[in-house]
C-alpha cells in the first residue's frame, strides 16, 4: 500500500473557504474515482508561516497501478479545478510514500 500525500500552503485570507471546499467538493470527487481506500486531511501545527496555513491530504491507495491510473485519468482535471478556484493563493507539492507498518484495520 502507498500514501499519496498532497501538501498545500494556502493563504490565510482563503484558508477557511479552502477547507470547506476540500471537505465538501474536492476530496469527495477524488474519493469517487474509486482509486483510493481512505483519506486524511491534516493541518500542520507550529510552522513559521504568518500569512498562510499548511495542510496535508493523504490518500491511501492499494497499489501503484491505482495511483498511476488516478494520476493519468483523474488527477489533471481535479488539479485544474483546484487551480482555477484558488489561483495565486496556494503552493502545492505531492509525494508518494510506501506504507511500511500501521495499526489500522484496512
Amino acid at each position: 500500500m502507498f500514501l499519496y500525500n498532497v501538501t498545500i500552503t494556502i493563504d490565510l485570507d482563503v484558508h477557511e473557504d479552502w477547507v470547506a471546499w476540500m471537505r465538501e467538493v474536492h476530496i469527495p470527487d477524488v474519493m469517487m474515482t474509486g482509486m483510493f481506500i481512505s483519506y486524511r486531511l491534516s493541518r500542520l501545527v507550529g510552522h513559521d508561516h504568518t500569512d498562510a496555513e499548511i495542510y496535508t491530504t493523504q490518500y491511501l491507495v492499494k497499489d501503484m497501478a491505482h495511483l498511476l491510473r488516478y494520476q493519468e485519468e483523474f488527477g489533471p482535471a481535479l488539479q485544474s479545478q483546484h487551480r482555477e478556484r484558488f489561483d495565486g493563493k496556494f503552493a502545492a507539492f505531492r509525494t508518494v510514500m510506501a506504507l511500511v507498518d500501521h495499526n489500522e484495520k484496512l
